[in-house]
């Protein structure tokens, strides 16, 4: 799967460093009914880190990989322990990059995972549906009703 990289800006990031690749439960919604999506999304290391604490969370499994096995010379490549249906998020190159900057600030949350393993014992929940595709529409009803004076002084 090609994903656009024309803009992005690796300057620092090398083929070895590290990065947590997530999979992410998630739903679409078309014509009023939701359908499940898992996703591949990039977790940067605060977010690993309070999964591991045990919030909950839509990620099912994570593994620990590195820069350049995800994305080579503009391509990127779903990893062998993700199902072949799974699709990339949004934005992922970007995020990918941004993660792994949050890995070399914090070398320390490489300990969490080890390079080439993943870890599926998280606090997994979709209770709080994820919808991928929603629109908020503000409307003027959903405007809050202030009193008259709030904004004079008396």
């Amino acid at each position: 799967m090609t994903i656009a990289t024309a803009d992005l800006d690796t300057s620092g990031i090398v083929a070895d460093d590290y990065v947590v690749l997530g999979l992410a439960t998630c739903f679409i919604k078309e014509e009023g009914e939701i359908y499940q999506v898992q996703v591949i999304e990039p977790i940067p290391s605060a977010a690993l880190e309070a999964i591991l604490k045990g919030i909950a969370t839509s990620y099912g499994t994570a593994i620990a990989t590195t820069f350049g096995s995800v994305l080579m010379n503009d391509t990127t490549y779903i990893p062998a322990e993700f199902p072949v249906e799974a699709q990339f998020c949004d934005d992922f190159a970007f995020r990918l990059v941004a993660a792994t900057r949050t890995y070399k600030a914090r070398s320390i949350a490489q300990t969490h995972i080890p390079v080439g393993t993943g870890k599926s014992d998280f606090n997994f929940s979709i209770e709080r549906k994820r919808v991928l595709n929603i629109q908020r529409i503000v409307r003027t009803e959903d405007n809050v009703k202030q009193h008259e004076y709030t904004h004079k002084v008396l």
